[in-house]
């Protein structure tokens, strides 16, 4: 905005002014005229202020006419700002204007998450083997998580659960609380409500104190399985387990078998599928880590033990029992490299499935 000499009277001075309010379209240049004309070193506050060097006899006169003035300037200032507000408004509302013939937007509906899909594929196919679904709490106590599971106190197995533990003493000054590390407590906590047979699978999420790779997560989920009854043998765990693996991956995938250990089954196996990342062929391959084979479930017979501290006789029941991953069988079925990607809240990977 250009600005005009000063004026050599009042009446120029308000006809300057009106005038080039009158040609102003933007707020910026509202402003700016503002700044001019009301401003604190505007036009018509040196106005007011050199009153005092006009003859006493004029100077109220002129006062008057200088307040007049002044008051007629904001009056046409705050309408002329209200009326460009509008303007910008309408062109505003003109460019935006919703057009009802363009095809409508796609509503984005949620989806379970893929570890929910898959541990809902999982006890469902349990389910229709017969097994009963049920839940247990998070927060466990030690007698459930080690002690009825044949790993009392001070034993060398508890090393392989790095355990998150409470901070509540009990009055021995012990810890006795913990974020579960499994869900095979839930057998304990079954057995010691019920009689056989029992045919029960547990799904729920366990914490272990470690660090996360591709295949490993400080928090996961677990699915635990058990079945006590008269007469059950270790065939009766393989051929379970063989018809859960062709009822959720295929007949295409291979499966295998190796003995392991488990202070809670007595013989213990580890169940592995195939590699689906490299096929066995790259000894490079971050999952299987070269070996051909992910292991994705452990299992077992029951552990006499473990039969006793529930108060079955382990010479008339016998029972087995298995942990599996939700989380790894996703990866299997989806062909996901890293079990990271199911907590990172990405929606470019969640909204694949």
């Amino acid at each position: 905005m250009i600005q005009p000499q000063p004026p050599d009277s009042i009446d120029t001075l308000e006809q300057l002014a009106l005038k080039a309010l009158s040609e102003l379209n933007d707020l910026s240049a509202l402003e700016e005229w503002r700044v001019s004309y009301l401003g604190r070193r505007g036009y018509i506050t040196n106005f007011l202020k050199d009153l005092g060097n006009i003859p006493i006899e004029r100077r109220r006169e002129m006062g008057a006419a200088g307040n007049r003035v002044k008051q007629l300037l904001e009056e046409q200032f705050s309408t002329r700002k209200s009326d460009i507000e509008q303007l910008i408004l309408s062109k505003s509302v003109e460019q935006d204007q919703l057009d009802v013939t363009l095809p409508g937007r796609l509503i984005s509906t949620g989806k379970l998450h893929p570890t929910t899909q898959v541990l809902r594929e999982i006890t469902k196919t349990f389910g229709a083997l017969g097994f009963s679904i049920i839940e247990g709490p998070e927060i466990e106590w030690d007698k459930y998580n080690f002690e009825m599971l044949n790993i009392p106190q001070g034993h060398p197995a508890r090393d392989m659960w790095n355990t998150l533990w409470i901070d509540y003493e009990n009055e021995s000054g012990e810890l006795p609380m913990l974020l579960r590390t499994h869900t095979s407590p839930m057998q304990a906590r079954v057995m010691e409500n019920s009689q056989p047979p029992i045919r029960v699978v547990i799904p729920g999420k366990c914490y272990r104190y470690e660090a996360t790779d591709a295949t490993h997560e400080w928090h996961f989920h677990q699915v635990e399985g058990l079945a006590v009854d008269e007469g059950i043998t270790f065939a009766d765990l393989k051929g379970t387990l063989y018809e859960f693996a062709r009822r959720l991956f295929g007949e295409d995938r291979k499966i295998r078998f190796r003995c392991d250990y488990f202070p809670f089954v007595e013989p213990g196996v580890d169940m592995s599928i195939d590699c689906f990342a490299c096929d066995g062929s790259s000894q490079s391959c971050r999952i299987c880590r070269g070996s051909g084979w992910i292991e994705i479930m452990g299992a077992g017979m029951v552990h006499p033990e473990v039969l006793k501290g529930v108060g079955y006789d382990p010479e008339k029941y016998t029972g087995f029992a298995f942990g599996l991953g939700p989380e790894r069988i996703a990866m299997l079925k989806h062909g996901i490299d890293d079990i990271r990607h199911f907590y990172t809240n990405d929606l470019r990977f969640l909204r694949q499935f």
